[in-house]
């Protein structure tokens, strides 16, 4: 066996004996086990729903725009470009548990003068290198390597998390969308029917029948919707401005909702609430809390070694020869060796003090990998605390609205009959434009709610992805 290949296994040989890591536990969860009580039934479907956001999406349309923001948002290319960032430091730092190897071939020839006499003269040289190659004999570099290797997963789930967010936010701007839509028509609805309602009056003015100030009322209701009309207008366009920022790039006409009545029942799937409270820890944004704690820990292996002795090693073997010709023939073997040993003595309490730092950046990260669980739990809970009454008042709306309609209907039969007064059809009017309005905003707020629920459970985490 050469002196070079025993060099070489005894470098591998005494690398990473031993690791000064504190065993790692996780921290236990300081949330409830569940927000209700969890059946079979729902916790399946609610795996299905967050194995992936197309399993929580139902409209083509929606689906086709979050494809988009996912391929072309810069946010999204911004953190993918950090991961890539990330695993290159990894790599870096792997590298220190290796010995580097170089190589070096050269050759001399020179000319002389000696007693009058020109002299040629040639030499030739190859040489193969450790140069100063550390020791892991205390884990100090694979302590290093493992704390690169968690920082690296946690930007990767810093990614995720960007991610995760993007398809919400898309969501619901897209919902917003359909949401401004609806609002604009029904403004318009309401503009045409005061228009019908303002000719009517100026009328029945003329014939003598309506006062002067219900013509000026009538004149209110329909200038108040032309309003509406031109703000809600500009509410779609901007609208629009922001998904198309969103989604990176302007998005196909064909792909928007026209209203959230023409919206399926299935745009945004629900997620059972009996679920267990253990999924928070898929989350992007605890699964980053927790690889942050990790290489902190690692950390303190690296800061605990620094305490022990280091050993390098510089070596080099090869072969020389007077001619190039002859290096791998005739050439004589050259070699050296040289061990050096480093022993910390005195550094003035800086050992100490890095590890003391190590150590409490690591309880600080507890208490952040514990505050992210709580805001988790916190997340849902709001959700789900929404969820509870969301339906009953949809209901309750929906029932209001039949209830003002009808109102509206009687009053201006009795007007048009001459037996009510404008008074009573501007009111009635006035109460259904805000009911349908509040009705609207309601069921954005239920598809809100669907797509936030699905968000801080975690949602549909695809590593690959990001890869």
């Amino acid at each position: 066996m050469s002196f070079k290949f025993k060099l070489l296994m005894l470098s591998f040989l005494l690398s990473g004996c031993v690791s000064l890591d504190p065993q790692y536990q996780r921290p236990e969860s300081p949330v409830p086990t569940a927000w209700a009580a969890a059946g079979a039934q729902s916790q399946t479907q609610a795996a299905s729903l967050l194995s992936g956001w197309q399993n929580t999406l139902g409209d083509p349309g929606l689906k086709a725009v979050v494809q988009q923001a996912l391929t072309s948002n810069r946010d999204l290319r911004k953190a993918i470009a950090d991961i890539e960032a990330a695993r290159a430091q990894y790599g870096e730092e792997k590298s220190a548990l290796f010995p580097a190897l170089t190589a070096d071939l050269s050759t001399t020839r020179s000319r002389s003068l000696t007693q009058g006499q020109s002299t040629l003269s040639s030499s030739a040289e190859a040489e193969g290198a450790v140069s100063s190659f550390e020791l892991d004999l205390f884990g100090k570099n694979h302590s290093l390597s493992r704390a690169a290797r968690e920082s690296w997963l946690a930007s990767q789930a810093t990614a995720l998390n960007t991610r995760l967010t993007l398809i919400a936010e898309t969501t619901e701007a897209w919902v917003t969308l359909a949401t401004d839509k609806s609002n604009l028509q029904l403004a318009q609805e309401t503009a045409r029917s005061a228009k019908a309602s303002l000719e009517l009056t100026q009328r029945r003015q003329a014939a003598g029948i309506d006062t002067g100030t219900d013509v000026s009322d009538a004149m209110t209701v329909y200038q108040q919707a032309r309003a509406d009309v031109a703000s809600y207008i500009t509410s779609v366009q901007q609208d629009r401005n922001a998904l198309d920022l969103l989604a990176g790039g302007s998005v196909d006409p064909h792909l928007l909702p026209n209203g959230l009545d023409d919206l399926p029942p299935d745009t945004i799937a629900l997620v059972p609430a009996g679920v267990r409270s253990d999924l928070l820890l898929r989350r992007p944004d605890v699964l980053e809390a927790e690889h942050n704690l990790k290489s902190a820990n690692a950390d303190i292996g690296a800061a605990r070694a620094d305490f022990f002795p280091s050993i390098s090693l510089t070596a080099s073997a090869g072969v020389g020869s007077s001619s190039l010709s002859s290096l791998f023939s005739h050439g004589a073997g050259v070699w050296s060796f040289a061990p050096a040993i480093s022993l910390p003595l005195f550094s003035g309490g800086a050992n100490v003090a890095a590890l003391h730092y190590a150590e409490a950046e690591k309880k600080g990260l507890v208490a952040s990998y514990e505050k992210a669980v709580q805001s988790a739990f916190k997340d849902v809970a709001n959700a789900l605390a929404r969820r509870e009454t969301l339906a009953e008042q949809l209901d309750a709306q929906q029932e209001y609205v039949k209830a003002a309609e009808k109102s509206l209907r009687i009053a201006d039969s009795q007007y048009r009959a001459g037996t009510g007064d404008y008074l009573s059809v501007l009111t009635a009017r006035r109460t259904v434009y805000a009911a349908r309005l509040a009705l609207i905003s309601l069921r954005q707020t239920d598809l809100n709610n669907r797509i936030t629920l699905w968000q801080s459970l975690g949602g549909g985490l695809d590593t690959s992805a990001l890869l």
